[in-house]
């Protein structure tokens, strides 16, 4: 299952352009694509921004992403970790950031009972995968 929803995320937010209908995925997260745009001042690199909308007790698998991530928090409240970093509870208009090189062990919905919606900006090398899984 946890292979699905990588395949589904990087399926929908790479190499795509407009609008595209929201992707459910079997634990409880949507991933909609919202722009991409090459960086003409860093060749070969790329922003694409997504959003996630968890439902109540929602996750993502344990992934990483080959870019700089930049989440900020639209509703609710997530719980966010990245290896070697303590575990963060985010609410609305926080933010949390992952390098390169994070692999991020936490990603869900903080509620079992609320809805959680935040906006992902990755700065990446144009064409590479959103989403990486880890074993």
């Amino acid at each position: 299952m946890k292979s699905v929803l990588v395949t589904l995320v990087v399926s929908a937010a790479v190499g795509l352009l407009g609008a595209l209908p929201a992707i459910a995925a079997e634990d409880g997260a949507k991933v909609k694509p919202l722009m991409q745009k090459d960086l003409p001042n860093y060749p070969g690199k790329e922003g694409l921004m997504i959003s996630v909308e968890y439902e109540p007790g929602g996750s993502s698998p344990i992934h990483k992403h080959d870019a700089n991530a930049f989440v900020y928090v639209l509703e609710g409240s997530i719980v966010m970790q990245v290896k070697g970093e303590k575990e963060v509870t985010l609410s609305p208009g926080e933010t949390f950031y992952e390098s390169p090189s994070d692999i991020h062990l936490v990603s869900r919905n903080a509620s079992t009972s609320e809805p959680a919606k935040f906006i992902v900006v990755l700065l990446k090398n144009k064409d590479a995968p959103v989403v990486m899984p880890v074993e």
